[in-house]
């Protein structure tokens, strides 16, 4: 006769089985409704404003979220972490919705572009900014989702006890056979699905911690963490200023220059959805990134130190430890799904974007341009296996610097595609050489200061931070100096909406952002 322990465990593994199954099920019926690369990359443009907003929101936030990010930081900053959770949710995506969706979904139409680096090659008039902008999405974004396939196999390990390369080996073949599928239009569809499972989750975690007798609801949390530290319930916490303004700037402004966040207003599907899709992606930033960095700054209510891991303190494993501690076995599974659904949608985009960088900007683009969509379409299938493997392998090794490694990929692409996109977007004065000298100088920054530091985590933030701004004031600079595109170019480009002027004045440009 089985125990009950046996029971509960298959319990478990038949609800996890049944979720997989449905996103499985959902990515193949998806494959049915592709007929070309335009479906299988960007659903043909037809996604409504909710699962818009959700595929965004899921995008957004990941395992490492939940997993390191958020308890990490919430230890070392306290409560402040949560105007990290502020910049996601009002820079990240409420503002980000604002300045940037309407533009991109009527320029990327007229410029007939799938991807970040074909908009960048049409509004630049420059193969080779699309050449090195796919080689960038492609190289760093590999160790991104290598640091996403660590967290949840690390979660794995923690709440199921199944050892981590199993855990990380059904993760790598879940995501290939998903994408190999149904493309854009599954991650689409189950995004949805999984951005609920997450919303309710995530209810039920702030639930249970808050409800525990260790925490004693908001106010046994805010004096328990007093008599821990009383900068822990600051405005600022005890690592200072510059370190958390660095983190929101990174984690926040930071999203605009990330094509896996981009393609969500490319596959929109028309200008009326905007608006409640920005509403929608907004509110759910507020939840998710809120209940995320609230809970990570409660540990210390929970741990008198870090969790030893292997014989060293890791701060990767307290969200973990923390769900073990106060939620029954029935929750944690719950939580298992949220984990496995923001994860899911975070991979399944990253590998999507990144096999996209060859097989569309480069082999099609350069390579075969008289390539047919079937051919297409196999070609990313397999780069998208490819990609996945890829990850696995530099996940397999454990690095020590697995969080550092994705803080610098996203500060690295962040800033060498912001301020090339978004003045190209809504500038005309923007030139080729002063979107290369943007592009040049957030790698240069990324790259340059994280050798000199060594890839010392406590500086990646601000390293991150300074590649996303400056090049916001160095492609101005430049381009005002440099030869301006022609008339016919920009008419091209801008539609109705080019003025004459491609020198415009900062006063003009501003109101053109916000319009």
């Amino acid at each position: 006769m089985k125990d009950g322990r046996t029971v509960d465990k298959m319990f478990k593994y038949g609800v996890l089985a049944v979720f997989v199954g449905v996103l499985l099920t959902l990515s193949y019926l998806s494959m049915k409704k592709i007929n070309n690369l335009n479906d299988y990359f960007l659903g043909d443009r037809s996604i409504g404003p909710w699962v818009s907003a959700f595929t965004y929101g899921t995008t957004y936030f990941s395992a490492v979220l939940f997993i390191g990010y958020a308890g990490k930081i919430g230890w070392g900053f306290g409560l402040s972490s949560l105007w990290i959770a502020i910049g996601n949710s009002l820079v990240g995506s409420l503002l980000a919705w604002k300045v940037l969706a309407k533009k991109t979904r009527q320029m990327t139409v007229r410029l007939d572009s799938m991807t970040m680096p074909e908009f960048l090659e049409s509004r630049y008039k420059s193969p080779g900014l699309k050449i090195f902008s796919s080689l960038i999405i492609f190289i760093f974004l590999v160790p991104y989702s290598a640091s996403v396939y660590m967290g949840l196999s690390y979660f794995f390990e923690q709440i199921f006890s199944i050892p981590y390369l199993w855990a990380l080996g059904s993760m790598v073949i879940l995501t290939a056979l998903f994408l190999l599928l149904g493309g854009y239009l599954a991650v689409a569809i189950t995004d949805f699905i999984q951005g609920i499972v997450m919303v309710i989750g995530i209810v039920v975690m702030i639930y249970y911690v808050l409800t525990h007798p260790d925490a004693g609801g908001i106010t046994g949390i805010l004096s328990g963490l007093k008599e821990v530290d009383p900068n822990l319930v600051q405005p600022v916490g005890p690592p200072g200023l510059i370190p958390l303004l660095s983190l929101v700037v990174l984690t926040s402004l930071g999203s605009w220059g990330l094509p896996q966040m981009v393609q969500r207003f490319y596959t929109i599907k028309d200008e009326k959805s905007i608006k409640p899709a920005m509403i929608v992606a907004t509110l759910f930033g507020i939840l998710v990134t809120g209940a995320a960095y609230f809970i990570g700054a409660t540990t210390h209510i929970f741990f008198d130190q870090l969790p030893v891991v292997n014989g060293v303190a890791n701060a990767d494993v307290l969200i973990p430890q923390l769900i073990v501690k106060v939620m029954p076995e029935a929750v944690v599974l719950l939580i298992l799904l949220l984990v496995l659904s923001a994860s899911m949608s975070t991979l399944s985009s990253l590998v999507l974007v990144s096999s996209s960088t060859l097989a569309i900007d480069l082999f099609k683009g350069f390579i075969k341009p008289d390539m047919s969509d079937k051919s297409s379409i196999l070609l990313m299938r397999i780069l998208c296996v490819v990609f996945v493997l890829l990850s696995f392998i530099i996940a397999v090794t454990r690095p020590a610097i697995i969080l550092t490694l994705m803080a610098i990929s996203w500060g690295t692409i962040a800033g060498a595609f912001l301020a090339p996109y978004l003045y190209g977007l809504h500038w005309g004065g923007i030139t080729k050489i002063g979107a290369w000298s943007g592009i040049i100088s957030g790698l240069t920054i990324s790259l340059g200061l994280s050798a000199y530091f060594k890839m010392a985590a406590q500086y990646i933030p601000l390293i991150g931070s300074l590649a996303i701004l400056l090049p916001l004031v160095i492609t101005p600079i430049v381009s005002f100096f440099t030869p301006s595109y022609s008339k016919e170019h920009l008419l091209e480009v801008y539609g109705d909406d080019y003025d004459g002027r491609s020198k415009l004045r900062i006063k003009e440009l501003l109101f053109n952002l916000l319009d």
